[in-house]
């Protein structure tokens, strides 16, 4: 791609046959991962920067070796199949296969449903399939309009995107966009000009050194300038850096050590799992002694996967979970046993009268309580700024901006005057001065009548197959209409906080909008139904916008097409519906579920913060319980959320209401290897900070874990369809 100018790459090839059959093929490995973990932890992911290293590996190894005169895999295809693999993948969430379904299912009763179904009835295949289309497209019509505000005029993060653009760049030897304020290049001017103040003097050339935006600046030599990327909120309009593409030799090295360590983990991960199964007791260390292993579930589980997910979430993140197992699971439950609060002799897997059931009202208090007051304060911070803004503040912005510009224009102009011919090539600023020149060229852009025409279509698609589903007695017109209105207000929210803070709250969404609903449809035959429905629909328009919000950002900073991307999400969705459905009948054949391999916490939620919003009494003191708990947590997280922006490094000591209420749900054996993932996570960061690229060599060493443990579960699935015996 280097022959081809930066502006010009949305217009090269990046939809093909090859690219999605590609696509379709990693998606589909994703989409069998996350549908393991999912019914087990409720834990789903985008697995877009290993979806985005297999497509470079099946097309520089793979296919010269059947077609070796074939077109040069570039780095805008690589986004194309990336984000098709993205949307195929993360259909088990974005559908409900591992929430609502599964809580319609296994947990709903006969009257919770207005007598239209069974305790226990399964949805067959053809429902499944119209459940699915029902959700699969207007969320993806919700994100279209929302990325020229939220990309190309707010620059906002979104670390998952430019991680895996970074990561694409590199492995393409690509040049990549980076984003600058206008105080870092005040900044960066200073730093050059002293740097080069003793090559303007001498006439001789040294290395452009390169400003690395982070909580530190940390200046890297200029090998290192394409696999960085740079992603700055800063008043005013930023300034793109374009990047040379970067020497062919790290670009094979990084390459080639990337797949080394995949293909590592991936084999590592895949052992295990498969020995699991013939040897079950290592799924179940009781390393607390038998009494604790058999009343509260306290055992060690070492799954490279859980490893794995630990070590994507980062320390901070399952320190809070630990902290929720512990409340949970060494605190309330023997609390409550002690109490007699429950039945002490109920089984610890009874979700109805077992301690297990008990505490789970304690973590939803907590993650309800999260959400809503996270919504409240983000909500009102972008009130306040929308009424702050008038015409005088943007004008004077507008000037600081051209001052700034000017500036660097003037210093681009010094420094390429003394840059002999022959010497080495440097890194240079390119300027823009609008928001409209950093956009692509409008042919690559979706037009509004695609938008506005998609958005109709895909609503009446939803309207229709969940009234054929549900039928208008229990579900009727008005409530499946205002659902989709949640939907778009609520995918604003989650591409906002996905955009700032690489978190998409779906886990808080669904249970915002059950409480919605909850409030506006009056209690009647069959709410409980009508709560997880509309739920879900809601839920699923905010998962597909955040996750293909993350996947512009990619193709935004490696100036990939909006347009290709957009058909990729539409035809991962399509063959999403179809693969999902096929693995829901799947599991559901082979494995009894619920059970203690598959717990599916995300549907017992579901059920249970629908019966209570709905109006359903809680357990024995379970009541005081979550007022106590949702009372500190409601100031922990108005605390929180209202001094997220300042920086303070004690922030990170008030827990995450969300992440806390995970660690109390889950079992502990999830938890603590989860745990040990992030302590790893944390020592890799700690003794490799001054390599710019340890952490993605990190996150793919956690991605061969999780997708090894998750593809290679199809053996065990074959397994025990054909009862192969345990060892």
């Amino acid at each position: 791609m280097s022959d081809v100018p930066f502006e010009h790459k949305a217009l090269t090839r990046q939809v093909s046959l090859r690219a999605t059959i590609a696509g379709l093929a990693i998606g589909s490995l994703v989409l069998i991962s996350n549908f393991q973990f999912g019914l087990q932890t409720g834990w789903v992911s985008m697995m877009s920067l290993p979806s985005a290293l297999l497509a470079c590996a099946i097309f520089k190894q793979v296919v010269p070796l059947f077609f070796p005169n074939g077109a040069v895999f570039t780095d805008v295809e690589n986004v194309y199949v990336q984000s098709l693999a993205v949307a195929v993948g993360t259909g088990p969430l974005a559908y409900g296969f591992v929430g609502v379904i599964p809580a319609i299912e296994n947990f709903l009763t006969a009257e919770e449903s207005g007598y239209t179904r069974e305790l226990g009835q399964r949805f067959s295949f053809r429902q499944l399939l119209l459940w699915s289309l029902a959700l699969a497209f207007f969320g993806i019509f919700f994100a279209v309009p929302l990325r020229k505000q939220v990309i190309v005029r707010e620059k906002l993060p979104f670390p998952s995107g430019s991680a895996t653009a970074t990561l694409i760049a590199v492995l393409n030897g690509s040049e990549i966009l980076q984003e600058i304020s206008p105080k870092e290049l005040e900044e960066m001017r200073a730093r050059r000009l002293r740097e080069y103040s003793d090559v303007l003097a001498n006439d001789e050339q040294s290395p452009l050194v390169e400003e690395r935006v982070g909580n530190s600046a940390v200046e890297e030599p200029e090998e290192s300038i394409g696999s960085s990327s740079r992603t700055c909120q800063g008043s005013g309009s930023p300034v793109y850096e374009a990047t040379p593409d970067p020497m062919p030799a790290a670009h094979c090295t990084s390459y080639e050590r990337n797949i080394s360590i995949l293909s590592k983990t991936f084999l590592v991960s895949s052992s295990y799992t498969i020995l699991s199964y013939f040897l079950p007791f290592i799924k179940a260390i009781p390393v607390f002694g038998q009494h604790l292993s058999r009343n509260y579930l306290w055992n060690l589980q070492p799954s490279p996967a859980y490893i794995g997910q630990g070590i994507i979430m980062g320390l901070p993140t399952v320190s809070y979970m630990l902290l929720g197992c512990v409340l949970g699971w060494a605190v309330l439950a023997p609390l409550a046993r002690h109490k007699k609060w429950v039945d002490p002799d109920a089984d610890i897997n009874d979700w109805e009268n077992g301690v297990q059931g008990w505490i789970l009202w304690s973590s939803l208090a907590v993650m309800v309580v999260d959400s809503v007051v996270g919504f409240i304060v983000f909500t009102t911070k972008s009130l306040v700024r929308f009424c702050l803004r008038n015409d005088k503040r943007h004008l004077i912005e507008s000037m600081i901006d051209d001052s700034v510009q000017s500036m660097l224009l003037e210093e681009e102009r010094i420094i390429n005057k003394g840059n002999g011919a022959g010497r080495r090539r440097v890194s240079t600023v390119k300027l823009v001065r609008t928001d409209m020149d950093h956009e692509v060229d409008h042919r690559q852009l979706v037009k509004f009548t695609t938008v506005v025409s998609g958005l109709i279509v895909s609503s009446i698609i939803c309207v229709v197959c969940t009234l054929y589903l549900f039928g208008t007695e229990v579900v009727p017109l008005s409530s499946v209409i205002i659902a989709l209105f949640v939907a778009l207000f609520l995918s604003i929210l989650a591409v906002r906080a996905l955009g700032e803070t690489d978190l998409n709250p779906v886990s808080g969404i669904g249970k915002l909008s059950q409480l919605i609903f909850a409030l506006m449809m009056p209690h009647k035959k069959g709410a409980i139904l009508l709560n997880l429905v509309a739920g879900g629909i809601a839920e699923a328009g905010a998962q597909q916008a955040g996750d293909l919000m993350q996947d512009l950002k990619t193709g935004h900073l490696l100036g990939a097409s909006p347009k290709a991307q957009f058909f990729a999400q539409l035809i991962g969705a399509s063959w999403s519906i179809v693969f999902s459905s096929v693995m829901h009948i799947f599991y559901n054949k082979i494995y009894e579920i619920p059970s203690s391999q598959f717990r599916v916490p995300t549907a017992v939620i579901w059920i249970d913060c629908a019966r209570l919003v709905t109006g359903k009494g809680l357990p024995n003191k379970a009541l005081e319980c979550t007022i106590i708990l949702g009372s500190v947590f409601a100031i922990l997280s108005l605390v929180k959320n209202l001094y997220r922006d300042r920086g303070y490094k004690w922030l990170l000591w008030i827990p995450s209401g969300v992440a806390v209420g995970v660690g109390i749900y889950n079992a502990p054996s999830f938890t603590l290897a989860r745990f040990i993932g992030g302590c790893t996570a944390q020592y890799w960061l700690r003794t490799h900070g001054s390599d710019s690229s340890a952490k993605t060599c990190m996150i793919v060493f956690s991605s061969g874990l999780v997708l090894g443990e998750g593809i290679c579960s199809i053996f065990n699935m074959v397994f025990t369809s054909y009862n192969v015996p345990h060892l």
